[in-house]
C-alpha cells in the first residue's frame, strides 16, 4: 500500500486514527498541495476528486475520503475498535461523525477557504468570500451545540473514544491555527479538546 500525505486537517485525521489503532501507514508519499501537485494529471489519475489524502492498495485500487480510509483501516485492524464492535456501536459512531462533519467541520473548512485560504483555493474551486463570516459562525454554532451534548463526558460518543473524536480533533486543531479557535466559554468542548490534544496520537 501507499499513503499519499500532505499538510492539512484531512491527512492529519487519518494519521491520528492510524496512530490510535497502532496501524502503520505504509510507503508514505508527500504531495505538495501548495503548488497544486494534487491537481496534476499523475495524482488525479488516482483520485479524480484531487482531494487529500488517498490510500493506494496493493492491487492498485485507490481509496480516498478520510472516513472511508479510516473505515478500511478499522476493517484491516479491528482492535482497538474506534468505530465499534457491534452494529449498534458502529451506527452510533457514524451518527456522531456525520453530526460533527456537517455542523462543525464542513463550515469551518469552507469559512477558511473563502477567507484566509482564498489565495490558495481561488483558482481551484468556486468561492464566495462574502459567506466566510456566516460559515465560521455556523461552525461556532455547531461547537456550542456540541458543548451541551457532551456535558458530563469527555468523549463525543458516550463512554468511548472513537472516530468522531479523531475527526473533530483534527479539524478543531486546524481551526485553532487559522483564526477559528474554540470559544473559551465552551467549557465542555474546551476540556474535550485539551484531553484529545494530550493523547500520544495527537502529534501524528
Amino acid at each position: 500500500m501507499k499513503f499519499y500525505n500532505s499538510i492539512g486537517p484531512n491527512p492529519k485525521l487519518v494519521r491520528v486514527f492510524a496512530a490510535e489503532k497502532g496501524f502503520e501507514l505504509p510507503n508514505v508519499q508527500e504531495v505538495d498541495i501548495m503548488v497544486g501537485e494534487n491537481r496534476q494529471a499523475e495524482y488525479m489519475a488516482k483520485n479524480p476528486a484531487a482531494g487529500m489524502p488517498s490510500l493506494e492498495l496493493d492491487d492498485g485500487q485507490v481509496i480516498a475520503e478520510t472516513i472511508a480510509i479510516c473505515e478500511l483501516i478499522e476493517e484491516l485492524q479491528p482492535e482497538p475498535a474506534l468505530i465499534g464492535t457491534t452494529a449498534a456501536e458502529r451506527a452510533e459512531t457514524r451518527m456522531w461523525v456525520r453530526r460533527v462533519e456537517w455542523k462543525i467541520m464542513a463550515p469551518l473548512t469552507d469559512g477558511f477557504r473563502n477567507a484566509e485560504g482564498s489565495a490558495l483555493f481561488k483558482d481551484r474551486m468556486r468561492l464566495m468570500p462574502e459567506a466566510s463570516d456566516w460559515l465560521k459562525s455556523c461552525a461556532q454554532d455547531g461547537l456550542s451545540w456540541l458543548d451541551e451534548q457532551i456535558a458530563g463526558r469527555d468523549t463525543i460518543v458516550p463512554g468511548r473514544f472513537s472516530l468522531a473524536d479523531v475527526a473533530l480533533f483534527a479539524f478543531a486543531d486546524f481551526g485553532a491555527q487559522v483564526g477559528q479557535p474554540i470559544d473559551a466559554e465552551l467549557k465542555n468542548v474546551t476540556a474535550w479538546f485539551e484531553k484529545a490534544k494530550g493523547r500520544p496520537s495527537a502529534g501524528a
